[in-house]
Parts: C-alpha cells; structure tokens; sequence
C-alpha cells in the first residue's frame, strides 16, 4: 500500500507541473495572437493586455521551476522519468522567453501609435509568419500533451519556412526603406517585430527537440531535420 501510494503522489506531481506547462502554453498563444492583433488595428489597449498578461507567464514559469527543483530532490527520478522533468523545465523556460517577444510586439504597437502614423502599417506577411508560428505551437502542444513525435518533422520544416519567410520580410522591408526614407521607422519597427516572430519560432523548435529527447532519449539538439527524422521512426 505504501508503495502504491508512493507512485500515485509520484503521478500527481508530475501531472501538476504539466497542467502548468499547458497552461501556460495556452497563455502564450493568446498573447501572440493579441499582440499581432494589436499591431494590425494599431489598438495600444489590447497590446498593453499582452504586456500585463506576462506577469502570468512569469509566474507559471517560477512554479513550474520551484516545482521540478522539489520533486527532483524528493522522488530523484530516473531514466525517462528524469528527462520528463528537465523536458518541462525547459519548455517553461523557452515559452517564458515566448512570452517576453510577445511583449516586444505589443511595445511596437505603442510606439507606432505614439508617433501617430497617418496610415496603418502593411502586414501581410507580419501575418504570414504568425499562422505559422502558431501552427508550429499548436503542434508542439499537442505533441507534448500526448507525448508522441508524430508531427515533430512538420514543426521543424515550418520552423524553416519561417526563417525563410522572416529573410524575404526583412530584404522588402530595406528595400522600401531605400526608395522612400519616409518608411524607415515604421519598416524598422516591423522587422523588430518579424524578428520577435522568429524567434519564436526558434523557441518552438527548442520544446520539439526536448520532446523527442524525452521519447527517445536522443538529444537532437544539434540533428539535421534528416537525422531527427530517422531517430523518430
């Protein structure tokens, strides 16, 4: 009895610090949604949500590290076990640092509205970016929440399709700046933004490859998409 009631606590630890983990991934994927939104409607409002939202984030991400430093030291997991809980550990810290690019977006939209721009920035591909950030989310979310590596090949080719896409942005967004010195703060701050959108991303790809470790107990950290690949299959 003793020690079924050992495993159980064991479980309901575990089960805690990831209902954090999920939590706060929900959160952090309201605030990139909101922060787009923000820019797109120059709507300083909503971007200051974003900005206030991250106390929670800060919060979580300090619970969950209290969290996995206790149960770490009192039940000194193994094997799997062990890489589970370093696994969370790292995605708060990494979707902690989600949250802080967020706000930076958010903080373009104030200084965008503070210079009182006649007209409403273009962001098209702004928004190209975040569907794919946010896709890329989703299925790490969910990739973490089943504990499989299904879609981990898909995460990491959208990753570089971001990369691509934040490089295109980047390139037009000079370009306007050459032609007309007019766009030079505004295009300024949207590559500030599309840059805060990638590394996102990168953070995104950071979770993936802790949730392949977890599984298969590889550090991918450093693979090729090729060589993750095969260590999934």
């Amino acid at each position: 009895m003793l020690e079924e009631h050992i495993y159980k606590k064991f479980d309901e630890d575990v089960e805690t610090i990831r209902a954090n983990v999920i939590q706060m991934g929900a959160i952090i994927e309201e605030q990139i949604r909101d922060a787009v939104q923000s820019l797109d409607e120059i709507d300083p409002m909503l971007a200051e949500k974003v900005i206030l939202r991250d106390k929670d984030v800060n919060a979580l991400e300090t619970s969950i590290e209290e969290d996995c430093s206790l149960f770490i030291a009192k039940r000194a997991p193994q094997a799997k076990d062990l890489r589970n809980v370093l696994m969370m550990l790292r995605m708060s810290n990494d979707l902690e640092r989600m949250g802080d690019e967020s706000s930076k977006i958010a903080e373009a939209t104030i200084r965008i509205n503070e210079n009182s721009r006649v007209s409403k920035p273009k962001i098209k591909s702004i928004k190209k970016i975040t569907s794919l950030v946010l896709m890329m989310l989703k299925r790490s979310l969910d990739a973490f929440a089943q504990m499989e590596t299904t879609d981990i090949v898909d995460i990491l080719e959208d990753d570089k399709e971001v990369d691509e896409e934040y490089h295109s942005h980047t390139r037009e967004l000079l370009t306007f700046m050459m032609e007309d010195p007019r766009t030079i703060s505004t295009s300024l701050e949207l590559i500030f933004v599309s840059k805060a959108l990638e590394r996102i991303g990168d953070h995104i790809k950071n979770i993936s490859q802790a949730i392949v470790y977890t599984i298969k107990g590889r550090n991918v950290a450093h693979a090729s998409i090729k060589e993750i690949k095969k260590t999934i299959d």
